[in-house]
């Protein structure tokens, strides 16, 4: 029974490391796309 739980332990630590890697692509994708929308906002007043 403790080699299924080791065997659960892994496989959530690697699904929380897969998940934080997808979640840290996201913020910089969103980050990157506000920043060109500012950048276009700024461009355009003037």
């Amino acid at each position: 029974m403790s080699e299924q739980a080791q065997q659960n332990k892994a496989e959530l630590a690697a699904f929380l490391a897969k998940r934080k890697k997808k979640n840290t692509v996201f913020l910089v994708i969103l980050a990157g796309l506000a920043v060109l929308f500012f950048a276009i906002t700024i461009l355009k007043m003037s």
